[in-house]
C-alpha cells in the first residue's frame, strides 16, 4: 500500500530526514520517503497505521500531516496594495491561519492565490481589512442573451431585471422588451445559468438560450386566425349586449335572443360568446395571475383582474335571470370583458406585427448569408453546406451569388454590390489581391475566392453582432420609463379600488362601481412606457445599419446627440491618407537624398514613408538594407553607418540631434505655408536636403464641417504636424480650432484636456494611435477603413471612407432621442389624461363615464401608437 500525504513546516533537508525518521519508527510503514520542494511524503507498508495515529507522531516532532486531498487552491482580488511590502505583508497576515498551507501574491495582477485546507473566506477578508487590504471574490464572466416567453409589458421586463439583480452573482440584466430578450452578465463561480433559469420562471416567465435563426416571412398562421376569429365574435358580442344601450335607437334581435322577451336567452349567449373569448385569451389570466401571486403585477394581470371582475359580476347576474329576476338584465358586463379581451389580443397582434418591422435590420443582414457554398477542388466544383468551409479553401462565385464568406479574390474580376455593407449604390471594382466580404453580390463575372474567415468570424457576422448587441443595449433615458414601471401596476390596481369603492360610497351603485374598477384596469398601459425607447433604438440602429453606419450601443447612440465638439484626426480622415512626394530641396542629387531617406523608411507602414517608398520606387531608385534602425516616436529614425549617423525625421528632430538646419529653415515654411509636411534626411552630422510632401484633403470635407459648425458643434482638427502646416491644411477645410504637433500617445491626453474645459465630444479617427483618443471621448467614432484597433475601440463605426457619415450619424442620433422623447411623453401623457378620466372625474360636471369597452381600444391604440411613432425613423434620410 502506497499513500502520498502533505508535510507543512519543513524549511531544510534535516526537516525532511527528521519527518522520514518519525514515519519509519511507526508500525507498518516500511518506507517513508520526502519531497522537500513539493513538501510531500510518500508512505508505503503492507498495513499502514491509521492517519490520525501519523497525523499525532508527526505533529510531536514540529510537523503537521495532511491528506494532500485535503489541499485546494483558488485565487482572490486584493485592492490596496501599491509594493512588494504590501504583498509580503497580504502572504504574512494570510499564512497565520492554521488553514492556510500557502498564499502567493501576484502583484501586478493584483491577487493572491491561497492553498488552504479550510475554506474561510470571511476570516481572512476581515484580516486583511485590519491591515488596509480589500480581499474579493473573482469573478468568471460570463454573458449570455435569453430568449423570454410571457411578457406583455414594461411592467414584465422591470419585474424580470428586478428578480435577476437580486440574485447573488448576476452582475447586470438587461431585458428588452422588443426583442423579448435578457442580457444577462453572471458570475460563473457564485451562480449557474440553471439557477438563472429558474428564478425567472419562478417570477411567472419562461427563459432558455437564445439561438439565433433567420426570421421568415409572415404568412397567415394560426395566430392570425385566433386572433381575427376572436375579433368576429367580439363583435356579435357587442352588438347584442349594446343593443339595448343606445337610448331611443335599438338594435334589431332575433325574438328568441331579445332581453324583453327572453332575458335568460339574451344573457346566455353573451355568456358563451365571453366564455370563447375568455378561453381564447387565457394567456391573460394564467400569467396575469402568476405574476400577481410573484408579487409583479404586470399589464396580463390589470387585463385578467378586470374582466375577470366584470364577467364573474355578469355571472351573478346572469343566475339572478335564471331564478326569475329579470331586472339583472340591466347588470350584465359580458360585452365588457369579452370585448376588452379581444381589443387587447388585437393589439398586441398588432404590436408584434409592428415590433416584427423594427427588427427589419438585423432580418435583412440574416438573409445575405449564404446557406451554401461552391469549393473549387482538383478543377471541379462541390456545392458544400456554409458551416463546412474552412479557411484557405477555394470558392467558385458565380454573376448573381452572395459571396458565401469573407476572402481574396485568386482569379477573375468582377464588380461587386457592397450596399448592404457601406450603404454605397455604386459597384466596386474587384481585381486579383482584393478583398471581398460575405453577403456583397458578384454582379458579372466569374470568380475564385480563397476563404479568410469561417461563418463566424466574417465582416457581416460582426455587423449582425454589434447590431443585436445595440439594439439589445438600453440608453440612459431608457431608465425613467423603468423606474416608473416598477411602481406603475401597483399604483393603478390602487387607483381602481380607491376609485371603485368612493364611487360606491356616493351613488350605493355597485355595478357603476364595477364599470370605474375595471375601465381603470385596462385603459392604464405599462406597454407603452416599455415600449417607447427600445423600439425606437431599434429602428434607428436598423436604419443607421442601411447606411453604413453602426452604433454599438444605445448609450452611445444617446451620448452622440448632446456632443457640442468633434476632434477630427487629419491623416486618413480629412485628407486622403495617400500623400505623395511633391518637392525636394537640396545642394547635392535630389536621388541621392531620396535614396537615404528611403533607406531608413522601407518596411514603415507611416504615410509619409509609403510617399517617399512611392517616390522611390517610381525613380527605379537602388539602395541597402539596413538591419538596425531605431524610431524616435513621433519624431524621426536613425541608424548608426560606417561612415557615420543617418537620420530622417522632423527639424526637431534634427535639433535635437545637434545638427544644425538653418540652411534649409527658409524653404521649410514656404512649403509648410503651402500645407506641405517637410521630412529632412542628414548624414555625418550635415543636412542633406528637406522633402516635401502633401495630402489632399477628401472633397467633401468642407461641406461636412460647415454643416456641423451650422449645427452648433465645435471643430478641431488634430495633427502631429508642425503648426503652421496643420493651419494651412485646416484652413483649406474651414477649420477654425486645431492642435498641432502631437506625438501619438498624447492624443488621449490631448481629448482629455478639452472634456476637462467643459466640452461634450466625440472623436473621429483611423488609425492605431487614435484608439486611446476614440475611448477616452464620449462618443468614439471609426473611419470602417481604417484600423482594426480604432474600430475595436469605437462607438460608433462608419463602413465607408467618408465623413458625410459622421454628420449623418449625428443626425440620426438626434432624430432618435427626439422619438423616443416623443414616445414618452404620449405615454405618460396619455396614461395621466386616460386613467383620471376612467376613474370617473368628468363624471360630476359632464356626465362622461368611460366604457370598458372603448378603455380596452385606448390600450390597444396607445402601444400601436407609440411603436408607429418609432417606425417612422425608417424614413430618415
Amino acid at each position: 500500500m502506497k499513500k502520498t500525504y502533505q508535510i507543512g513546516g519543513m524549511s531544510c533537508s534535516a526537516c525532511a530526514s527528521a519527518v522520514e525518521r518519525i514515519l519509519k519508527r511507526m508500525d507498518g510503514v516500511t518506507s517513508a520517503q520526502v519531497n522537500l520542494v513539493l513538501e510531500e511524503v510518500v508512505v508505503e507498508g503492507e498495513d499502514l497505521p491509521a492517519f490520525a495515529d501519523m497525523q499525532k507522531a508527526v505533529e510531536k516532532g514540529g510537523y503537521q500531516l495532511l491528506e494532500k486531498s485535503d489541499a485546494q487552491m483558488q485565487t482572490w482580488t486584493v485592492k490596496g496594495m501599491s509594493c512588494a511590502a504590501c504583498s509580503a505583508s497580504v502572504e504574512r497576515i494570510l499564512k497565520r491561519f492554521d488553514e492556510v498551507e500557502d498564499a502567493s501574491v501576484n502583484l501586478i495582477m493584483n491577487n493572491v492565490t491561497i492553498t488552504y485546507h479550510e475554506k474561510n473566506f470571511k476570516a481572512w477578508k476581515e484580516a486583511l481589512e485590519k491591515a488596509g487590504f480589500i480581499l474579493e471574490e473573482e469573478n468568471e464572466e460570463e454573458q449570455v442573451v435569453l430568449d423570454i416567453e410571457g411578457m406583455s409589458c414594461a411592467a414584465c421586463s422591470a419585474s424580470i431585471e428586478r428578480v435577476l439583480r437580486k440574485k447573488d452573482g448576476v452582475l447586470q440584466a438587461d431585458v428588452n422588451l422588443v426583442m423579448n430578450q435578457a442580457e444577462v452578465r453572471y458570475d460563473k463561480k457564485r451562480i449557474k445559468l440553471s439557477e438563472i433559469l429558474e428564478a425567472i420562471q419562478k417570477a411567472g416567465f419562461k427563459g432558455h438560450l437564445h439561438v439565433e435563426k433567420t426570421i421568415e416571412k409572415e404568412k397567415r398562421s394560426y395566430e392570425k386566425l385566433h386572433v381575427y376569429g376572436t375579433l368576429v365574435l367580439a363583435f356579435f358580442l357587442l352588438y347584442i349586449g349594446m343593443s339595448h344601450m343606445l337610448g331611443s335607437i335599438e338594435l334589431p334581435l332575433p325574438n328568441i335572443i331579445s332581453y324583453k322577451t327572453h332575458p335568460f336567452n339574451f344573457a346566455g349567449i353573451q355568456f358563451v360568446l365571453a366564455t370563447i373569448i375568455l378561453i381564447s385569451g387565457h394567456h391573460f389570466f394564467t400569467r396575469g395571475i402568476k405574476a400577481l401571486l410573484h408579487k409583479a403585477p404586470n399589464m396580463d394581470t390589470l387585463v385578467a383582474i378586470g374582466t375577470g371582475s366584470a364577467y364573474l359580476y355578469s355571472l351573478v347576474s346572469l343566475m339572478q335571470i335564471y331564478q326569475g329576476n329579470v331586472h339583472a338584465v340591466h347588470a350584465l358586463y359580458f360585452e365588457g370583458a369579452g370585448v376588452v379581451v379581444a381589443l387587447v389580443q388585437f393589439g398586441k397582434h398588432l404590436e408584434s406585427i409592428s415590433k416584427k418591422k423594427s427588427t427589419g435590420a438585423i432580418q435583412a443582414l440574416l438573409q445575405l448569408r449564404p446557406q451554401t457554398a461552391t469549393l473549387w477542388r482538383e478543377g471541379k466544383e462541390i456545392l458544400i453546406q456554409i458551416e463546412e468551409v474552412s479557411v484557405g479553401d477555394t470558392l467558385v462565385v458565380k454573376p448573381g451569388e452572395h459571396m458565401a464568406v469573407d476572402g481574396i479574390l485568386l482569379e477573375g474580376s468582377a464588380n461587386v454590390d457592397e450596399s448592404m455593407l457601406t450603404g454605397e449604390s455604386m459597384p466596386v471594382k474587384k481585381t486579383v489581391g482584393d478583398k471581398l466580404q460575405q453577403g456583397t453580390i458578384d454582379l458579372d463575372g466569374r470568380i475564385l475566392m480563397r476563404c479568410s474567415a469561417t461563418q463566424e468570424d466574417t465582416t457581416l457576422a460582426k455587423i449582425i453582432h454589434m447590431v443585436e448587441e445595440a439594439q439589445g443595449k438600453k440608453a440612459p433615458i431608457a431608465r425613467i420609463a423603468d423606474r416608473i414601471s416598477l411602481f406603475f401596476v401597483p399604483t393603478v390596481m390602487s387607483i381602481a379600488i380607491v376609485a371603485a369603492i368612493i364611487w360606491y360610497m356616493v351613488t350605493q351603485d355597485f355595478a357603476f362601481a364595477l364599470t370605474i374598477f375595471v375601465s381603470v384596469l385596462v385603459i392604464a398601459c405599462p406597454c407603452a412606457l416599455g415600449l417607447a425607447t427600445p423600439t425606437a433604438i431599434m429602428v434607428g440602429t436598423g436604419k443607421a445599419a442601411q447606411l453604413g453606419i453602426f452604433i454599438k450601443s444605445g448609450e452611445a447612440l444617446e451620448t452622440a446627440s448632446t456632443i457640442d465638439t468633434i476632434v477630427f484626426d487629419k491623416t486618413g480622415t480629412l485628407t486622403i491618407g495617400k500623400p505623395v512626394v511633391t518637392d525636394v530641396a537640396t545642394q547635392q542629387d535630389e536621388h541621392k537624398v531620396l535614396t537615404f531617406a528611403a533607406m531608413l523608411e522601407q518596411g514603415s507602414k507611416h504615410p509619409l514613408a509609403t510617399a517617399i517608398l512611392t517616390k522611390a520606387e517610381e525613380l527605379q531608385l537602388s539602395y541597402e538594407t539596413l538591419s538596425h534602425v531605431k524610431t524616435h516616436n513621433g519624431l524621426g529614425l536613425s541608424t548608426e553607418m560606417d561612415d557615420g549617423r543617418l537620420l530622417v525625421g522632423s527639424r526637431k528632430f534634427m535639433q535635437g540631434m545637434q545638427i544644425a538646419t538653418a540652411v534649409y529653415e527658409a524653404q521649410e515654411q514656404t512649403y509648410l505655408q503651402s500645407g506641405k509636411t517637410v521630412v529632412w534626411v542628414a548624414r555625418n552630422e550635415e543636412v542633406q536636403g528637406i522633402i516635401a510632401i502633401a495630402d489632399k484633403i477628401k472633397p467633401e470635407v468642407k461641406a461636412v464641417v460647415k454643416q456641423l459648425q451650422d449645427a452648433h458643434i465645435d471643430v478641431y482638427m488634430l495633427t502631429g504636424d508642425n503648426e503652421i502646416t496643420a493651419q494651412a491644411i485646416a484652413s483649406s477645410a474651414g477649420i477654425t480650432h486645431v492642435i498641432a504637433q502631437v506625438l501619438p500617445d498624447e492624443k488621449g491626453k490631448e481629448v482629455e484636456r478639452l472634456q476637462k474645459a467643459g466640452h461634450t465630444l466625440a472623436m473621429v479617427g483611423d488609425g492605431i494611435n487614435d484608439a486611446v483618443a476614440l475611448t477616452q471621448s464620449e462618443v468614439g467614432i471609426a473611419i470602417g477603413s481604417g484600423s482594426d484597433v480604432a474600430v475595436e475601440s469605437a462607438d460608433i463605426v462608419l463602413m465607408k471612407d467618408s465623413i458625410e457619415d459622421v454628420a449623418t450619424a449625428i443626425r440620426l442620433s438626434k432624430a432618435v432621442i427626439r422619438n423616443i422623447k416623443q414616445n414618452l411623453f404620449w405615454a405618460f401623457f396619455y396614461n395621466s389624461i386616460g386613467i383620471p378620466i376612467a376613474a370617473g372625474i368628468l363624471y360630476p360636471f359632464f356626465g362622461i363615464l368611460l366604457s370598458p369597452v372603448f378603455a380596452g381600444a385606448a390600450m390597444a391604440f396607445s402601444s400601436v401608437s407609440v411603436v408607429s411613432n418609432a417606425l417612422r425613423l425608417r424614413n430618415f434620410k
